[in-house]
């Protein structure tokens, strides 16, 4: 049996308290880990940090191993599970090769808002401008989460930087202790921090059977022409697409039959399904968080339909799905 190293206590406790925080997590993402000599511990896949102190929701890997599959351009390092230490039912993250890269001990991944509404413009760089001066950062383009994202974050890792924004996803950062991981993570947010510009109070009625009022930020881009344009132009990033589908739909009036968790209703508001899952729920309301954060004139980059396709018929991301309704 391994050992939990002692500071796996800590961790779990900044974990649940990111996790608890719409503005850095929603629903299954995010994810963190520690290091102890040649063993991570790494949250699983499909569990809530939110829930890190009240249940066991780390599993320990193979450092060494995922590094030497990573170097070697294996298709394993695609397969998390090869590198479990235990078969205890959890898997680990898809992202745990994200983690692997780096040599700190303790890493956080988030789906902050304020990062996102710069990290989905088509130059999140220049969105981004000197406003992470005095930080050692960089920026990848979006890839699908896994291996090939891996390498493209250990290649800013060895040039010295230990925070990544994410183009299209989020960001990651690293530091030796949990308390300075949570600072720096903190610290990103506050300095990308944007306020959401005000909202037309919305809230549509007389709804049909099987229908109730989305969340507050959502119905604001549905009463704004040109957030509604940019939701209803694409999928943003990874997690929307699990969770909510491709896109957004934009309709005077909610659909009879098959239709996605919620839809857009121009000048109304935003409607979701009675029977939306807590996730569907919770990326909703971060589409709203992180579009009326956005400035109007952003051009935005939009994940291809391939990119979509490969994140709907990717079976991790069917089974974290499962795990939470």
């Amino acid at each position: 049996m391994t050992t939990p190293p002692a500071d796996l206590a800590e961790l779990a406790s900044l974990s649940a308290r990111i996790g608890a925080d719409p503005m850095l997590i929603q629903a299954a993402g995010g994810n963190t880990s520690v290091k102890d000599g040649g063993v991570m511990w790494i949250k699983a896949s499909g569990t809530l940090l939110a829930d890190a102190e009240a249940r066991d929701i780390f599993v320990a890997c193979d450092l060494p191993a995922m590094r030497a599959s990573l170097e070697k351009g294996e298709a394993r390092a695609d397969q998390p599970m090869e590198f479990a230490l235990a078969q205890d039912g959890l898997r680990p993250s898809i992202e745990t090769s994200l983690h692997a890269v780096f040599d700190q001990r303790i890493v956080l991944h988030a789906h902050c808002v304020h990062t996102l509404a710069h990290a989905i413009q088509a130059d999140p760089v220049e969105a981004i401008g000197d406003k992470l001066a005095g930080f050692n950062w960089g920026v990848t383009p979006y890839a699908k989460p896994g291996a090939n994202l891996a390498r493209q974050v250990r290649d800013l890792v060895r040039q010295g930087c230990d925070v990544i924004v994410l183009g299209n996803h989020g960001v990651i950062v690293a530091a030796d202790t949990v308390s300075a991981a949570g600072d720096l993570l903190l610290g990103i947010a506050e300095a990308l921090r944007l306020e959401a510009r005000p909202r037309r109070a919305a809230s549509p009625s007389d709804l049909p059977e099987g229908w109730v009022a989305g969340p507050a930020s959502l119905s604001a881009v549905a009463c704004d022409p040109a957030l509604l344009g940019m939701a209803t132009g694409g999928s943003l990033y990874p997690d929307h697409v699990i969770f909510c589908g491709v896109g957004a739909m934009a309709c005077d009036t909610p659909p009879v039959g098959d239709s996605p968790p919620f839809v857009l209703i121009p000048g109304k508001g935003a409607v979701m399904r009675a029977d939306a899952t807590a996730g569907a729920w919770a990326l909703a309301q971060c589409l709203g968080d992180v579009l009326t954060r956005v400035p109007e004139s952003a051009v935005l980059n939009y994940l291809s339909m391939a990119e979509n396709g490969e994140l709907l018929d990717w079976d991790a991301e069917k089974y974290r799905q499962a795990l939470n309704g």
